[in-house]
């Protein structure tokens, strides 16, 4: 099998796939007895990236295996095929986001020693239902909290191929900067700083972030299925 037909094969396979393959995921495509080598197929990964290189989608490695994708510059005509706005997640489930991201594993009451306030348990749940973080293990000490860590999901739906791909800490001063790094829109946020944000304060923050993560579910449902996860919107 030439180079050709085999990037011809791998562009179609991952463009229908709806989700990042991983190299054996790829080599399980083929009967036994017309299955390329690995480094054949690594080969023909590189070359569709170097043919994508002047276009405007991209194939990318992330922690799930390779997809392709528009890629960044383009999202913002892309977007507008959608009329939904962009989901926008509270101040306080970001805190914590990041605190997984960065700490784990790291139990709940660990994040709470951070922020100096109660995780709310919507919080947890939300980050949970859309299988950002999972549990990886109990602490060995009295009660044996829970200690969360991210998943691949969260690496692909943010494009990272591992977590070393996050910003370093130094670079970071501020929730801004981590939205401005992961591209969210926190546009809707006033006064972000890393400070402690009393999740059980007001009812009004809970309700709006469930009600985000509804409308997420609802639009995701329709545009990310539609394009078959080829895209990736932020």
């Amino acid at each position: 099998m030439d180079d050709q037909p085999l990037k011809n094969i791998i562009e179609a396979i991952l463009l229908a796939a709806g989700r990042p393959l991983t190299l054996d995921q790829l080599l399980a495509m083929f009967a036994e007895n017309e299955r390329p080598e690995r480094g054949d197929v690594r080969e023909a990964i590189k070359l569709l990236q170097d043919d994508y290189e002047a276009r405007g989608v991209a194939l990318v490695e992330v922690g799930g295996g390779y997809r392709i994708q528009i890629r960044d510059t383009m999202q913002p005509w892309v977007s507008r095929l959608w009329e939904e706005k962009p989901v926008r997640y509270s101040r306080a489930l970001l805190e914590t986001l990041s605190l997984i991201a960065y700490r784990q594993p790291i139990t709940r009451g660990e994040i709470e020693d951070v922020r100096g306030v109660t995780v709310s348990t919507s919080i947890m749940k939300t980050l949970l239902e859309r299988d950002w973080v999972h549990v990886v293990g109990h602490r060995d000490v009295p009660g044996h909290p829970a200690m969360y860590g991210t998943t691949k999901q969260f690496l692909d739906y943010f494009s990272l191929k591992g977590l070393s791909d996050l910003p370093s800490l130094s670079e970071l001063r501020d929730l801004n900067t981590i939205g401005a790094e992961l591209e969210l829109d926190l546009s809707d946020i006033h006064e972000l700083q890393l400070a402690p944000a009393n999740d059980d304060a007001t009812g009004g923050e809970e309700a709006a972030e469930e009600a985000a993560v509804s409308s997420a579910e609802s639009s995701e449902g329709g545009h990310e299925a539609t394009l078959a996860n080829i895209i990736t919107i932020h």
